[in-house]
């Protein structure tokens, strides 16, 4: 019966070959195709492609358009700055729209 010492020149290279295969394991998920944790450009749309979100300010820059969000958020509207191809809106729900029309003529 051959003794376990026999075969301890297989235990090197088989140990080296398990530490490459669970490596390229690794590698293969860190670096394979799907869901990215680094967030994609923001890719601008039309102005009606913001779904339940109504257009309700035509800012001229985005420094603008923050402003104008803060004053909506601080009278507690849920208010965000939209890209679009026509460049920044402020966009609101269509329920609060009336509301942040009149909060923003006042300002």
């Amino acid at each position: 019966m051959p003794a376990l010492e026999s075969y301890s020149y297989l235990w090197g290279p088989a140990m080296a070959l398990l530490v490459v295969g669970v490596l390229a394991l690794i590698l293969r998920w860190a670096y394979g195709r799907g869901g990215s944790l680094v967030a994609r450009p923001v890719r601008p749309g039309e102005p009606g492609d913001y779904g339940m979100l109504v257009a309700v300010a035509v800012p001229h820059t985005f420094v603008e358009a923050e402003m104008m969000r803060r004053t909506l958020v601080d009278a507690g509207l849920r208010a965000t700055v939209a890209t679009t191809t026509d460049g920044p809106r402020l966009m609101v729900f269509a329920a609060d729209e009336k509301r942040a029309r009149t909060l923003l003529a006042r300002h």
